[in-house]
């Protein structure tokens, strides 16, 4: 007897009943045998030794695939729980999943792990590793997984399994004399797990609970390669160098005060970079059509409840009360957008309708959470609101696909995009979301984009397209999004009138391209190790005058340099030039400009550009030209 087995590509081919899914990737390559971690068979995902017994559709993943990344580094957190139930006998188990670009593990333990003991952690692991131990699953009843865990005293692992669904299937996984509550899958064996580092621990409350016991966190990252892992530590200490938090603070961008927690206050030089991004993205939306427009922080709660923000988004928001009603300060700027719509009687003529709102937001944030300029309580999203007829839908998401295009390639960004599907807790009929997400996926389609679909991601009235931006370190950050929305309209009775006479109701896009102001920031500080382009940057030239009778000469330019918009300082203290150019580069500056007698004579400066050092003598008035045709053309070094 033989079973059909349809691959990814719509090829089949038939083997044996009784083949396991390691015999089928070995058929195809001697190399996809090696690299083959895990699999999809109709949907579910198993372990390599899994028997094929019927037809079926199989999808094999490996390092390459994401999900094979998650099962990869999720069996080392399995391997490094083993590691330290052997070295610290009496450790008890929280979980241990995958996270982004690795993992971690809570453990209850009445020894206090050290940087000494993740190395010896780590010594344990690579001897484990070479046992090649087998990740081996079983089933289990309830009450038998209950009564393991409970012999054994994990009482972390019998209050999980308490808390499962009733019909929840319930696996463990054993490597070696370690067994682990887990849905799996796994990589077949701990040879596979060959390139690991544990970086940190820190405290975790068990399951997130401030009430629940603190539990100690160890992180880790793992790799199928040591050069993979090497060029990955290296990209954290590059990480480390470039901390938007360390370098706001070393550049006197902005500051994080005690005072308000998630709330971050910009200074003078924050401000002036902050302003030119604003500057930016107000003469594009100029030219792109839209009309700017600013809505109210604080608005009752009816407003929030027709907008579906009371039932669903209640947790992330703040309240107060005035003249003994409720009101909820905003989470999001789209019910403003709404308003602003419904102040006057619209004709089809008139749409597209554009509005856009550089809108200050707040979202409660638990505090763990909170993360410099990345994750705060209070930000400005450039929110865009473009209501239209049913027609212009794919030419309106177009346009914007072009707009969040030009702004990433000014930044000197790549992205990806991403297709966000309707989530479990979401408004509005099937038909409805079809019709969306069909809509958006048509535009990325006549786009001839590449893009990826996010399963239920999408937003709780809509799908959405979101933007990935990819910084200088190769990671990726999500900012710009487009969501497509037939319900907001629908909810506040927004109308037009057609070319017939009669009531319409418009569809509306949410947007954003910049995402967060202040993320955004926080993302450029790190793109660009805080060495903004001209344009960008809050003090764009520095004079240096080397000796005190060079100081009216160094003012002298600072007033013209002024003059036409450029952004001058001058360094007249009593240094020497190397320690005031030395200082130079650490402020990250542009350009130096050091003016002696020589340069006083000839009415010359003497250039020092980032990057290059010492480009020589240029006269006053070419520097000038140069310089403003640089920032005019937003030059990205």
């Amino acid at each position: 007897m033989s079973v059909k087995i349809t691959f990814p590509d719509g090829s089949v081919k038939e083997f044996a009943r009784g083949t396991t899914v390691a015999e089928v990737a070995k058929s195809i390559s001697g190399r996809l045998a090696k690299e083959a971690l895990a699999a999809d068979v109709d949907g579910r995902k198993v372990d390599m030794d899994y028997i094929l017994e019927e037809d079926a559709s199989v999808k094999i993943f490996t390092f390459d695939d994401d999900y094979g990344k998650r099962v990869f580094r999720h069996s080392t957190a399995h391997l490094m729980a083993q590691a330290v139930q052997n070295l610290f006998p009496g450790t008890k188990l929280g979980i241990g999943p995958a996270i982004e670009d690795g993992f971690y593990y809570d453990f209850d333990s009445e020894h206090k792990f050290t940087p000494e003991d993740l190395e010896k952690i780590e010594e344990e692991m690579k001897r484990l590793v070479k046992e090649k131990q087998e990740f081996t699953r079983r089933e289990m009843s309830r009450e038998e997984a209950i009564r393991y865990f409970e012999e054994r005293g994990e009482k972390y692992k019998v209050e999980l399994i308490r808390d499962l669904p009733e019909d929840e299937t319930i696996s463990l996984y054993t490597q070696g004399d370690f067994t682990d509550l887990c849905a799996g899958p796994h990589v077949p064996h701990t040879g596979y797990l060959k390139a690991f580092k544990l970086l940190s621990v820190a405290g975790a409350y068990w399951r997130g609970n401030e009430n629940n016991p603190q539990l100690q966190r160890i992180y880790g990252t793992s790799f199928p390669k040591k050069s993979q892992l090497d060029d990955y530590l290296t990209k954290l200490e590059e990480a480390k160098k470039r901390d938007h938090r360390k370098l706001g603070t070393q550049l006197g961008l902005f500051t994080l005060v005690e005072e308000g927690p998630g709330f971050p206050v910009f200074l003078p030089k924050g401000m002036v970079l902050r302003n030119q991004l604003e500057e930016f993205w107000r003469e594009e939306h100029i030219k792109a059509g839209y009309q700017e427009i600013k809505t109210p922080i604080i608005l009752n709660r009816g407003l929030w409840e027709r907008s579906g923000h009371w039932e669903h988004y209640h947790e992330n928001m703040y309240f107060t009360k005035i003249d003994d009603q409720d009101f909820a300060i905003k989470p999001m700027n789209c019910p403003g957008g709404m308003l602003v719509y419904k102040q006057g009687q619209h004709s089809y003529r008139e749409l597209p309708i554009r509005t856009a709102e550089l809108g200050l937001v707040h979202r409660h944030e638990m505090s763990g959470v909170l993360h410099g300029l990345m994750r705060v309580r209070a930000f400005t999203q450039d929110d865009a609101h473009i209501f239209m007829l049913p027609e212009q839908i794919t030419d309106e998401i177009k346009n914007v696909i072009d707009l969040v295009d030009r702004f990433y390639n000014i930044f000197g960004f790549n992205y990806h995009v991403e297709l966000s599907t309707r989530p479990e807790k979401s408004m509005g009929s099937d038909e409805i979301w079809e019709k969306a997400t069909s809509a958006l996926e048509n535009a990325l389609k006549e786009k001839e984009m590449d893009y990826v679909i996010n399963e239920g991601d999408g937003a709780f009235y809509g799908p959405k397209i979101d933007f990935h931006l990819e910084d200088c370190l190769g990671r990726t950050w999500q900012c710009g999004t487009i969501q497509l929305d037939f319900l907001m309209p629908e909810k506040f009775d927004l109308t037009y009138i057609g070319e017939d006479g009669e009531k319409h109701r418009p569809v509306m896009i949410h947007r954003v391209v910049f995402g967060s102001i202040e993320r955004f920031i926080g993302i450029l500080i790190e793109h660009y190790a805080g060495a903004f382009p001209t344009w960008l940057a809050p003090v764009q030239v520095k004079i240096l005058p080397i000796a005190d009778r060079h100081n009216e000469y160094a003012y002298r330019l600072k007033e013209q340099m002024s003059e036409v918009g450029l952004r001058v300082e001058v360094d007249d203290r009593n240094e020497k030039i190397g320690y005031k150019i030395r200082q130079g580069q650490l402020e990250k500056l542009p350009y130096m400009l050091i003016v002696g007698d020589k340069e006083q004579g000839e009415n010359t400066v003497a250039v020092r550009k980032r990057g290059k050092g010492d480009i020589g003598a240029v006269p006053v008035a070419r520097f000038i030209e140069d310089i403003k045709e640089e920032i005019k053309n937003k030059v990205s070094e």
